[in-house]
């Protein structure tokens, strides 16, 4: 299972991935998946287990994140 992070605008993803990897969160800029739509074509990968960890962040950091996704494993 992996868990995406959607965003409006690619800023934003950049911001994410840095946040997340200066918390010690595995994160990764992937492109969305067809099944998904966003405005700025990028997602940011992330362990599902860090999901609460990760929404937390996002708050305190002004993160904006348009949507979070769980995904199987053969999302790409």
């Amino acid at each position: 299972m992996h868990c995406l992070a959607t965003f409006d605008i690619t800023s934003m993803a950049v911001l994410f991935e840095r946040v997340c990897r200066k918390e010690g969160i595995t994160a990764k800029i992937v492109p969305v998946p067809r099944s998904l739509s966003t405005s700025c074509g990028l997602a940011c990968e992330f362990p599902c287990e860090e999901e609460e960890r990760v929404r937390e962040l996002c708050g305190k950091k002004h993160v904006d994140v348009t949507d979070f996704h769980s995904l199987g494993d053969d999302w790409t």
